[in-house]
């Protein structure tokens, strides 16, 4: 009987499935940060100046 209780509470098999759960949700909340960060007023104008910039003296 202790066998079979010692071998059901060393199972950790659905561990990695919430580790890796976790890991997604990090990633899907860190991109929507950067989406909206990279899609704010302040930086698409900073990207365009650089732009701007950048090809102004190609010309």
């Amino acid at each position: 009987m202790y066998r079979s209780i010692h071998a059901a509470l060393d199972d950790d098999s659905g561990m990695t499935t919430a580790e890796y759960a976790l890991g997604t949700l990090a990633a899907a909340a860190l991109a929507t940060a950067l989406y909206l960060v990279a899609s704010s007023d302040a930086v698409s104008a900073l990207l365009r100046s650089l732009l701007d910039r950048a090809l102004s003296g190609i010309t």
